[in-house]
């Protein structure tokens, strides 16, 4: 987390694991998201990740070493074991991840995703989570949650109809193109595209200037528009999220998907 004036900016830094989330990076990601989204003097927010990579979901690494034991006994009350599988070590993940997106929606500032690299799985449904999504050229956007037989979190299943319509978010879904920033502009995916070179200023730019815009009326306004959009039922959703990738990420279909995306190979699923 950092201050840029009016500007609040948080970095999520894992570059070594194209910035995946594991539960401590989620924890402090829903923080920093609760912090800004509260500060009266930060006016604008924007989300970027380091090194050229904005975010990449959910730590798959982690999640097959099998998450951290301390978070899995608080999702899971002593009178009753943890499931076998996986999805009780997403749901530790997701819980964090889930809670920093509904502060995002509720937040009467703007926050902006700022994309620089791949945005995918779990990086893609912040992004969409976002008032704003600005990108760099070398930016790109992929569903890529059935590469592992997924169903899709981080309000992904949530923002997309609402973003480019029914039809599309299938093709997303089911044929899962990889959207360079142009393409994804044209869809309706994101709001600007910049040149690389200067992205990162362009970026600051465009949150500089909501800072110092009528931010109080932006906040009510956005309110009102995510009432007219239907977002009041977003946390239900997001529940439904958590639930289903949780349910599906603990029978075999993903743990073949896991095992092949990490091998580099493809994955034979059963269905």
């Amino acid at each position: 987390m950092e201050r840029d004036g009016a500007v609040g900016v948080i970095t999520i830094d894992r570059r070594e694991r194209f910035n995946s989330l594991d539960v401590e990076t989620a924890q402090d990601f829903r923080m920093a998201g609760l912090a800004f989204a509260r500060d009266a003097e930060i006016r604008a927010v924007v989300i970027r990740g380091s090194g050229g990579v904005f975010c990449s979901g959910a730590d798959l690494k982690y999640i097959r070493a099998g998450g951290e034991h301390r978070e899995l006994g608080y999702l899971s009350p002593a009178a009753r074991e943890v499931p076998p599988g996986y999805g009780e070590v997403f749901k530790q993940i997701l819980e964090y991840i889930h809670s920093a997106i509904s502060e995002i929606r509720r937040a009467p500032k703007p926050f902006i995703a700022a994309v620089d690299g791949v945005a995918a799985a779990g990086g893609f449904g912040i992004a969409m989570a976002c008032d704003l999504v600005l990108a760099s050229e070398r930016a790109t956007f992929e569903w890529a949650y059935g590469k592992t037989g997924l169903t899709g979190a981080e309000s992904s299943t949530f923002f997309l109809p609402r973003l480019i319509g029914l039809r599309r978010s299938m093709e997303l879904m089911l044929l899962n193109p990889r959207l360079d920033a142009r393409t994804a502009l044209d869809l309706g995916l994101i709001t600007r595209v910049f040149p690389t070179e200067r992205f990162e200023e362009e970026a600051r730019g465009v949150a500089t200037a909501l800072a110092e815009g009528p931010t109080r009326a932006y906040g009510i306004a956005k309110g009102l528009l995510n009432q007219a959009a239907g977002v009041d039922r977003l946390d239900h959703h997001l529940d439904q999220e958590l639930e289903s990738l949780a349910r599906i990420a603990g029978g075999q279909d993903f743990a073949e998907g896991l095992e092949a995306f990490l091998s580099r190979r493809s994955p034979r699923f059963e269905g």
